[in-house]
C-alpha cells in the first residue's frame, strides 16, 4: 500500500500488534472542545474484497489487509456561532493521527474520500446517527512512494509583523 494510486499492499507479515496503536493515536488526536465526534470502524478486509470493491474499486484497495473508516457523529460535534460545525476538521486530525502513528510503524496507508458513500454505510455497518467520512488502508507496502511536488513556504506562508 502506498500513499500514491500506483503500486498495492503485500499480504504476507503480520500488523496485528501494530494497528492498536494506530487506533490509540486516533483516540488521542484532539478535537474542537475534546467532543470526540467519532467512532472508528475497522473492517478485516480480507473476506470482504467483493463488498469492499462496491465502496472503491481500485485494485490496491481491495487488497489492503484492513481498511479503516473514520465516522463523524454530527449529533456530538461542537458547533462555531455562525452555525459553523467542525466535524469534517475533527475527522481530519483523527484520519491525520492515525495516519501519521501507521507511518511510525513502518506501515503503508493511502487517504480517502472519494467513495461510495452508501456502500461505505453498508459495508462497514455503520450506524444510525453516523456519518462516513474518510477511509484509509492499512497494511506492509509494496512499494516506496515516489516524493510528492510540494509547493514553496513562501508560496503557503504569510507572516503578518
Amino acid at each position: 500500500m502506498t500513499n500514491s494510486s500506483q503500486g498495492g499492499p503485500k499480504q504476507a507479515g503480520s500488523i496485528a500488534g501494530q494497528g492498536i496503536s494506530v487506533l490509540e493515536a486516533g483516540r488521542l488526536a484532539p478535537t474542537v472542545a475534546n467532543r470526540q465526534p467519532f467512532r472508528i470502524v475497522v473492517l478485516d478486509a480480507g473476506s470482504r474484497r467483493e463488498a469492499l470493491e462496491r465502496v472503491y474499486p481500485r485494485p490496491w484497495f481491495l487488497q489492503a489487509p484492513i481498511v479503516i473508516c473514520v465516522c463523524g457523529v454530527p449529533q456530538e460535534a461542537w458547533v462555531r456561532k455562525d452555525g459553523r460545525s467542525h466535524l469534517d476538521v475533527d475527522a481530519a486530525i483523527v484520519m491525520d493521527h492515525m495516519i501519521l502513528a501507521a507511518t511510525d510503524e513502518g506501515l503503508g496507508t493511502c487517504w480517502i474520500a472519494k467513495f461510495d458513500m452508501g456502500a461505505a454505510r453498508e459495508v462497514f455497518e455503520v450506524r444510525a446517527g453516523e456519518v462516513p467520512l474518510l477511509l484509509t488502508t492499512l497494511g506492509r507496502a509494496a512499494d516506496r512512494p515516489t516524493p510528492k511536488q510540494r509547493r514553496s513556504l513562501d508560496l503557503l506562508v504569510r507572516r503578518i509583523r
